[in-house]
């Protein structure tokens, strides 16, 4: 079935304290070769997120504040500007609130999470915010890295067997590019919701073909209907 965060997030962490210099920073990141790291205060929860962007923002502003004409009243947009230029540490550097996801979030979930907030890492926390891992774009992407066959083995093995109660269940799988076709006749129609959704849920998964039929039907039965949407349950 699906992965969560938890299986597939870094445990150890590179992170920052909010009296972090603006030079320790550059050298943290250079160091370990990443391009942005969680910064935590003394209880160990995360208050927001570095990344290279801000710190070249930080140099842009410094750099335009050099050349700008002082005046006496600036609009908020110029105050804001000469703020980051005079930010000095991680804690007036960093951007927050910081988005995090919980270590049992579907993947698919998480992956949402990334597009629709546009960033690149989110720190994993426990039950009380404190930081226990991170996941990357990278970590979330190599689920969807497996095989068709991969996919097709755990359809088969897993969902079909534990929602069917058996391993000779008689359903074909086929996958091709994540498309996963299901032919074959269902006992019960209430199965047929189940086998659906379980298949969505597996990672790599990208959509399901419906072929199943049902043998008695308990009432009507029209085509089974997966999550709305291309994204519904995949990323």
């Amino acid at each position: 079935m699906a992965r969560n965060v938890g299986e597939v997030m870094t445990h150890d962490v590179v992170e920052a304290r909010r009296e972090m210099s603006f030079k320790d920073l550059v050298r943290l990141l250079d160091r370990h070769r990443i391009s942005g790291l969680p910064v935590v205060d003394d209880d160990d929860k995360v208050v927001g997120v570095i990344s290279r962007t801000d710190l070249i923002r930080r140099q842009a502003a410094r750099s335009a504040n050099a050349r700008a004409r002082p005046f006496p009243s600036l609009r908020r947009s110029a105050r804001r500007a000469a703020a980051v230029a005079h930010a000095t540490t991680a804690g007036e550097l960093m951007s927050t609130p910081a988005i995090t996801v919980h270590p049992e979030q579907r993947i698919a979930d998480a992956a949402r999470v990334m597009e629709r907030h546009g960033v690149e890492r989110l720190p994993v926390v426990d039950e009380e915010d404190r930081l226990i891992g991170i996941a990357t774009r990278r970590d979330l992407l190599r689920v969807f890295l497996r095989t068709d066959d991969e996919i097709r083995r755990e359809v088969r093995d897993e969902v079909l067997a534990h929602v069917l109660g058996r391993p000779d269940h008689g359903v074909a799988v086929s996958v091709r590019d994540g498309m996963t076709t299901l032919e074959g006749t269902l006992e019960r129609s209430g199965d047929l919701p189940l086998v659906i959704r379980g298949t969505y849920r597996v990672d790599g998964v990208v959509g399901v073909v419906n072929g199943l039929t049902v043998r008695i039907p308990s009432g009507p039965v029209g085509p089974a209907k997966g999550p709305k949407g291309p994204g519904a349950e995949h990323c």
